[in-house]
């Protein structure tokens, strides 16, 4: 599932590190395809069906327990092979749910990006997961309680609107260049060492 084109990669990449170039903040940006792979949802759906099949064929039909059996079964089969696409299995999954996972894999992501080890702890993390059309910014300690609340959450707005607009890029640039100006008022670039992670969009299959 691309939400990212190739051209447009280029480009917030370039906003990345246009917005640095003003800050001693790191600003690491990360699209994934999706937050997780739901396969348990199938099977069990294909469970919960087909424990229905027995009822049925007990109080309207005389068929042998080994047909009902095999009915039960075919059931099963059936329809855990009917939501093995992605999309299938994906719309299945409360909303709740997939905002919940798409949360944990943007913790994982902050961890896995080194945003928690920056100079300073000044990382921030802008997160959009398609599949689950989930966004949100993650900041360390040090900016976070530097920014305004409800700040981050004003960006994501932002963000999401142009994403449902079909304007996915333009939102990502225009979310870096926002949280450029915050990591900027509270830490400019004279204080940086070194530029300590790539400036690059990260994108996740």
């Amino acid at each position: 599932m691309s939400l990212i084109s190739d051209e447009d990669e280029d480009r917030i990449s370039q906003a990345i590190t246009q917005a640095e170039r003003k800050t001693a903040g790191e600003i690491v940006v990360v699209v994934a395809a999706r937050s997780d792979a739901y396969l348990y949802v199938p099977p069990l759906a294909g469970a919960l069906v087909s424990l229905l099949v027995p009822w049925l064929l007990i109080y309207f039909s005389r068929l042998s327990v080994e047909a009902i059996y095999l009915a039960q079964l075919a059931v099963f089969l059936v329809v855990t092979t009917i939501l093995l696409p992605i999309p299938m299995r994906t719309a299945l999954v409360p909303a709740f749910v997939k905002k919940q996972h798409a949360h944990r894999r943007a913790v994982e992501q902050f961890l896995v990006q080194n945003l928690h080890t920056t100079e300073g702890h000044t990382g921030v993390l802008i997160f959009v997961s398609v599949a689950e059309r989930h966004a949100e910014i993650l900041a360390d300690r040090a900016i976070d309680e530097r920014v305004a609340e409800g700040t981050w959450k004003t960006i994501i707005n932002d963000l999401t609107a142009m994403i449902a607009k079909g304007q996915p890029a333009d939102g990502l640039v225009a979310a870096i260049a926002s949280v450029g100006e915050h990591l900027s008022r509270h830490f400019p670039p004279e204080a940086r060492t070194t530029n300590e992670l790539p400036d690059h969009l990260i994108v996740l299959q």
